[in-house]
């Protein structure tokens, strides 16, 4: 019978978890360095506290889970699996109101979204969040970009640009237009534009049944110099106030971003990036790769309104959520990944079945002494033990034969360097731990 991975997964080997492990761990390491606090949630939510949060697009893309009997049997759903960890991280706030504000806290785990997979976008992949609860400074968006391009640049990314722009600005070209009472729908056809293009763009609004000359009106809303200041300048002169309102948040988050260190040649003001979201109410953001080939690989906003949804308790917000799967695609792809070693580099050999007890008694030995042993348990003989120790890129091969089982030594032997010795298991262990 054949077997296959449901659309949209995929299985992670050895190679590629050790790969996963060095991107989190780094990402990681800088959530630390900046004072956010690591948190989880369960894989799955009540249906209500996801529905009615993400747009009517975002809402088709959760996957439902059925209720237990004749509910389920008649299609009905009280849980789904968690569609981000935005809404999450609003639900803890809401149930946990002891919590100290502002509170900065980053989680690492998979979310599932009902998409069509293509080349970095699949059906369940892991987000790496940091969000900032309870302050409304424009110094949190500053910090959130600052986590987001230091983690790019330790992973080893030169060539990204972050897109910046406030849901204010966009809400002010829908009342330019006339068309305040559609914003959303404005924004979901907007926040297509990277995918189909202005001509993709515009046929969908005329499909949506927006008057046929409001996509050119439009256009000419959003085009302002490319240099951020005199496009800043270009879309003040033009706007209502509180159009204006974002363009001010703007001003103090690319300055506030500058003292935090962030390279402001990679941002750039983009007054069409619309983040499709409905939750976002203030300044947006993505990032992108330079020839990446998958679209964002971080994005975020601040959503001042959701935390109110959920609890009636207004708690400002704002957050940054880079992509797992996507960054390590592209690394993946320009080889941005070290020769990675397994875990355990030291390789202990069985020279015989009488001699089973004596290497087991070595490999525990090692273990104890904090270094990570894989002991064979296969049936080859000494000389495809070794070759087998040098396919897994093994360093160190540990023999415990006759001569060495009678005087209480091993042989250890440097695969990487070369050479060997006889010696006893505590000189064996600080050899191997010091390299």
């Amino acid at each position: 019978m054949a077997v296959f991975l449901p659309k949209g997964t995929r299985d992670f080997l050895p190679l590629q978890m050790r790969q996963r492990r060095q991107v989190i761990e780094t990402v990681r390491a800088v959530f630390v360095r900046h004072g956010f606090e690591a948190l989880e949630t369960p894989a799955f939510e009540r249906i209500e506290t996801l529905t009615g949060k993400y747009g009517e697009e975002g809402d088709r893309l959760i996957y439902k889970i059925l209720k237990r009997g004749k509910g389920g049997e008649q299609g009905e759903a009280d849980l789904a699996l968690r569609y981000d960890l935005t809404v999450p991280f609003a639900r803890v706030l809401s149930m946990n109101q002891d919590l100290r504000l502002p509170f900065k806290r980053f989680q690492m785990q998979p979310v599932w979204r009902a998409d069509r997979p293509q080349k970095g976008r699949f059906r369940e992949f892991w987000q790496c969040d940091v969000d900032v609860a309870g302050s409304t400074s424009p110094a949190a968006e500053a910090e959130c970009l600052a986590v987001a391009t230091e983690s790019l640049q330790e992973l080893g990314f030169t060539g990204f640009t972050v897109l910046l722009n406030d849901r204010r600005i966009l809400a002010s070209f829908a009342r330019l237009l006339g068309v305040e009472a559609r914003e959303g729908a404005l924004l979901v056809a907007l926040d297509k534009l990277d995918k189909v293009g202005k001509d993709g763009v515009s046929a969908e609004l005329t499909g949506r049944g927006f008057p046929p000359e409001l996509p050119e009106r439009l256009w000419a809303l959003l085009d302002v110099p490319a240099e951020n200041d005199a496009a800043l300048d270009a879309l003040e002169a033009r706007l209502d106030q509180g159009g204006r309102d974002g363009v001010a948040a703007l001003r103090q988050v690319l300055s506030l971003s500058a003292a935090l260190g962030v390279d402001l040649s990679r941002v750039q003001v983009a007054p069409t990036l619309a983040r499709g979201l409905d939750y976002y109410t203030g300044p947006v953001y993505e990032i992108v790769v330079a020839d990446g080939g998958v679209g964002t690989v971080a994005g975020g906003g601040r959503y001042d309104g959701l935390i109110g949804l959920l609890s009636g308790r207004e708690v400002p917000a704002v957050g940054i959520a880079l992509g797992l799967e996507r960054l390590l695609t592209v690394m993946e792809e320009r080889g941005m990944f070290a020769d990675l070693t397994p875990e355990a580099e030291v390789f202990v050999t069985v020279f015989s079945p009488a001699l089973l007890e004596a290497s087991l008694k070595v490999g525990a030995g090692l273990r104890a002494r904090g270094i990570p042993v894989e002991i064979y348990l296969g049936d080859r003989k000494l000389k495809a033990q070794f070759k087998e120790a040098d396919a897994r890129k093994s360093r160190w091969v540990v023999v415990v034969g006759p001569d060495e089982a009678t005087a209480g030594t091993l042989t250890l032997k440097d695969l990487r360097r070369g050479g060997q010795r006889v010696c006893a298991i505590d000189e064996a262990a600080e050899a191997i731990l010091t390299g």
